[in-house]
């Protein structure tokens, strides 16, 4: 998967979690949680949107690294690199 699928894929995930998020609004590089009122609950059901799409499992200690858009496709890209 490119980076610009998983980029779609994880706002896409955003957006199912988040219906009121505008992506094309979102700063990549700027933490979600300034740009979008996400709670908890929210990243929680992000993670698991994504492992329903992807099949990626985020450890609760990586949450953090889904901060932002970019840093959440750089981590996606990473996850599905190393299952191979």
């Amino acid at each position: 998967m490119t980076p610009s699928e998983l980029r779609q894929t994880f706002l896409d995930a955003l957006v199912h979690v988040a219906p009121d998020a505008e992506p094309d609004a979102l700063d990549p590089d700027a933490p979600l949680r300034d740009q979008m009122d996400l709670d908890s609950m929210d990243l929680l059901n992000l993670v698991i949107r994504l492992n329903e799409v992807l099949g990626v499992e985020v450890p609760e200690r990586d949450y953090p690294r889904l901060d932002s858009v970019s840093h959440a496709v750089a981590y996606l890209e990473g996850a599905l690199s190393a299952r191979g």
